[in-house]
């Protein structure tokens, strides 16, 4: 999808559409647009750009605060509206996905119509602010960058026939897992352009990449399908950027019980335990601080507010701007293994108050230490994970 916050925005409000949007997570100068619609781009706006200095540079921006549950209903009907045309391979992101094309579906002439029909669609049943940018090629990686390719509302096929010379005419930022380190790196070992990337041997690519990474490269540019990974969940968390009013250590720490809070609820959720949390807070012009502990298997609020306390007593001093949470070391339900010293007591407490809030309305029960922060720390996109609706 293109600019899909931003999107999303334009197809609910009709007045901003043609007009210059980003999509701030509060509205203050000294936080970052997350999404700038394509008028907003043409002024040399990005997402990460500070509002600050996104009002320089577009003087006529209109700023809106993201609201993350309307992106996960838009992402939801999209989702629906790609499966009436194709089933739906793998989910990426909030805003991508792959579909596999198989038997006819794979002559160009099908796959084309195939595209068409996707995106008249999503124009019908999604909406007509909401553009798309469609990718075909050999293998999954490929595909998605033939999907860059062409934005917005773009179509770009990559043949086989055609690997890997259709690629020079890219950098090397434009293939996903090439940031900015991994450039650097790159151009130490003078590798400057896409053909010349193309050009090694997947031995000289191990050795650039100084990992099986760079091996993998090299089957990827040339169109082949390498397994796909199962990666196993290690972490579950939650960091929010603070208002100005919650810039204090108390407001920080009230903000921070909030996200203990939700990050103990994704936990029970999701059928986990956790033996470790790691807190981070963010402050102007220092190191960011962390702290952390380790304990036995637990899904407690409770307990992990107390020890949230505790951590919170070695803060220093400083300036604060955001704060976060992970709880890490994790183990699955069905691998827990009660203590004599679990409190039964308060597991059922803590599973009565899911349940209530699950039926009657979220936060109509919470812990007296979030009352504070109860319209704070809203629901939030992750780039791995689509909170479920019922989050919302």
């Amino acid at each position: 999808m293109n600019s899909f916050f931003a999107s999303v925005e334009q197809e609910m409000n009709p007045s901003l559409r043609g007009k210059p949007v980003a999509v701030v997570p509060l509205l203050a100068d000294t936080t970052c647009c997350i999404a700038v619609s394509y008028e907003g781009k043409a002024f040399g706006v990005k997402t990460g750009t500070l509002v600050s200095e996104a009002k320089r540079l577009c003087p006529r921006m209109i700023f809106v605060e993201g609201d993350h549950a309307n992106y996960i209903r838009y992402h939801n009907q999209i989702v629906e509206a790609v499966e009436s045309c194709l089933p739906v391979h793998a989910v990426c992101s909030i805003d991508e996905m792959a579909c596999r094309l198989t038997g006819s579906q794979r002559q160009l002439p099908v796959a084309q119509a195939l595209v068409k029909k996707i995106k008249e669609t999503l124009r019908q049943k999604a909406g007509s602010s909401l553009k798309c940018s469609i990718g075909i090629a050999p293998n999954r990686y490929l595909a998605k960058v033939a999907a860059d390719m062409q934005k917005p509302d773009g179509f770009t096929v990559l043949r086989q026939e055609d690997l890997p010379q259709a690629l020079y005419g890219l950098q090397l930022r434009d293939f996903p897992g090439i940031g900015q380190r991994t450039e650097a790196k790159l151009h130490h070992k003078n590798i400057y352009t896409v053909e010349k990337l193309c050009s090694l041997s997947a031995a000289d690519l191990h050795r650039a990449w100084e990992s099986v990474t760079g091996d993998e490269m090299w089957h990827l540019l040339r169109g082949e399908e390498l397994p796909e990974k199962v990666v196993e969940q290690k972490s579950i968390g939650h960091s929010h950027v603070l208002p100005p009013e919650f810039r204090t250590p108390a407001g920080a720490l009230v903000v921070l019980k909030k996200l203990v809070s939700k990050t103990a609820l994704r936990l029970r959720k999701e059928e986990f335990w956790a033996q470790r949390m790691n807190i981070f807070v963010r402050f102007r012009g220092q190191e960011a601080w962390k702290a952390g502990t380790g304990f036995k298997e637990t899904q407690d609020t409770i307990f992990l507010q107390n020890a949230l306390s505790e951590l919170w007593k070695g803060l220093p001093q400083g300036q604060i701007y955001a704060v976060g949470v992970s709880l890490s070391n994790l183990v699955a339900d069905t691998r827990h293994v009660p203590t004599l010293f679990d409190d039964l007591k308060r597991e059922e407490l803590t599973r009565t108050i899911d349940r209530v809030n699950e039926k009657f309305g979220k936060n109509i029960l919470h812990l007296g230490a979030t009352q504070d922060a109860e319209d704070l720390a809203p629901l939030r996109i992750a780039f791995t994970r689509i909170p479920d609706e019922s989050e919302t």
